[in-house]
């Protein structure tokens, strides 16, 4: 009994110190070396400032830049610390409630367009960086005009800015806000 007592604590050690610290040091080292920008959250840096992440949404405000999908993660939304979505079924009325009034609020914006479908619905995780190019050509007009630009100007602007399928067959065109709204930051310098 002595002996498998001690064979199990000895286990148990070694086992804690193998693939509690010695695997996750590895993994994280080999990343690091490999991946170093993956590894790192894929920041996004600006004269030497880090601006964002091409991983993670970030809340933008304000009539001149392109908003993302609405996020559930945490109180406010946005809130990495707290990940995940409302969990609120089709029927439910707070979503139901929330969805309504933001595709109102984003009629008032675009009278008469329809409203792409991720501009008021949340992602999974909360933190989906890309919008539809739909959703962005959305937001068109009201860029251009808060900003002083032509509607062809910015429509241009999310062409080269729209990302296509990874490897030509996976997922769906996509824009990351982030690098729209950089882009639309560097026309003013």
């Amino acid at each position: 009994m002595k002996k498998n007592l001690l064979i199990s604590v000895l286990m148990t050690l070694v086992t804690t110190v193998l693939l509690g610290l010695v695997y996750p040091l590895v993994v994280t080292g080999l990343a690091q070396v490999l991946f170093p920008e993956k590894a790192n959250g894929q920041l996004v840096r600006r004269n030497g400032s880090v601006v964002g992440s091409h991983i993670i949404a970030q809340p933008f405000v304000g009539a001149s830049y392109f908003h993302p999908r609405p996020s559930a993660a945490g109180a406010n939304g946005y809130d990495a610390s707290n990940s995940g979505g409302s969990n609120l079924g089709p029927t439910n009325q707070k979503l139901i409630d929330r969805v309504n009034a933001d595709v109102a609020s984003a009629q008032a914006e675009n009278p008469g367009e329809p409203v792409p479908v991720d501009l008021v619905t949340t992602s999974a995780s909360g933190f989906d960086p890309h919008i539809t190019p739909a959703a962005a050509v959305f937001q068109v007009p009201r860029i251009a005009k808060a900003r002083g630009m032509s509607e062809k100007e910015v429509r241009d602007l999310v062409a080269r800015n729209t990302q296509g399928r990874q490897w030509g067959f996976f997922g769906e065109p996509r824009v990351s806000v982030l690098e729209l709204n950089l882009a639309l930051d560097s026309l003013l310098k």
